[in-house]
């Protein structure tokens, strides 16, 4: 092969092999009134973006590359620029917004609003309200479906999950859990779907198409959020009054191991490597990288006061 053949055959090799931006963690300061965003290749704070109104919830929409914010005493959302890592408007949606997600086409966005008992749902290209749905009482932690059928919604004072119809934007069915679930996750084949109950202690796990009930898992004290991670192998639960994160092995379903991290975790969520996990702790006001293969803390980055990061805060 000549030399320039090779060189050829060498850039098209190159030029064809996917490009993967680096992601990037966006954690809320609920009390600092701001966003800390950590470049994860080096751990590092590389920006504090200010959102007013207690900010908690986060979700990402890779598709316009755009962080959405819930603000609870703002009565709505903040749109960020994932790219400039700039504030670019505010979007009301009522009483006290908390959990918040996007569907994985990145078309609509769908906003829990604690005191009014429902689910806002928002086009991400306009931010014009298309339907309010009614659910249970104080709904918090959400997720969508890998095929972007379904939206599932915890209920924390209805001791319930509602399963919405996406195609429909109705409720499809709704299951009892433990008590007071919050953060909850799907998996990436979208069998089951894992639920966090605060005062109960434990997570539920469900079947994510017919939420039928299949096991329950005792955990740590106050289990907030919860990550899948190891190819949707480990579950990792976030326990608030413990300062640990629980290790579940989802083919036992049994608790394998309790990692220490900082004083009251809370938001939890999984790097794209399918590896590292990042957990937001309130008191401490940093967020504890936790390696899925050791089941170790790798790092701890100070971020702002009262680090929260509810929902799936990191880009793809």
């Amino acid at each position: 092969m000549s030399r320039f053949r090779f060189k050829a055959v060498c850039l098209f090799a190159i030029a064809a092999m996917p490009v993967h931006a680096n992601p990037r963690a966006f954690i809320t300061n609920q009390l600092d009134n701001s966003v800390s965003v950590i470049d994860t290749q080096n751990r590092s704070v590389i920006e504090t973006i200010k959102v007013e109104g207690k900010p908690a919830g986060v979700a990402i929409n890779p598709v316009l590359k755009q962080i959405y914010v819930s603000t609870p005493e703002g009565g709505g959302f903040a749109v960020l620029d994932g790219d400039k890592l700039t504030k670019l408007r505010n979007v009301k949606v009522g009483g006290a917004s908390l959990g918040i997600t996007t569907d994985r086409k990145g078309q609509q966005i769908f906003v829990a609003d604690w005191y009014e008992n429902s689910v806002a749902v928002f086009d991400s290209k306009d931010f014009s309200r298309l339907k309010t749905i009614t659910v249970g009482k104080s709904p918090s932690g959400m997720t969508v479906s890998p095929d972007n059928r379904w939206l599932y919604v915890a209920n924390r004072i209805d001791d319930s999950i509602s399963q919405i119809d996406l195609r429909k934007l109705t409720i499809r069915n709704t299951t009892k859990v433990g008590a007071h679930p919050f953060g909850i996750a799907v998996d990436s084949q979208g069998k089951r779907l894992y639920s966090a109950n605060v005062e109960s202690d434990d997570v539920t796990v469900l079947d994510a198409r017919s939420l039928k009930r299949l096991a329950t898992v005792k955990v740590g004290a106050r289990p907030y959020a919860v990550a899948l991670a190891n190819s949707d192998g480990l579950l990792f639960v976030t326990n608030q009054d413990d300062s640990t994160v629980s290790v579940v092995d989802t083919a036992t379903l049994k608790q394998v191991a309790v990692i220490p991290v900082g004083d009251k975790p809370e938001g939890i969520s999984a790097h794209p490597d399918d590896r590292h996990i990042y957990v937001a702790n309130w008191f401490d006001n940093n967020v504890s990288v936790i390696d899925a293969k050791t089941l170790q803390v790798v790092d701890t980055i100070n971020t702002g006061e009262g680090s929260r990061a509810f929902g799936e805060f990191i880009t793809h």
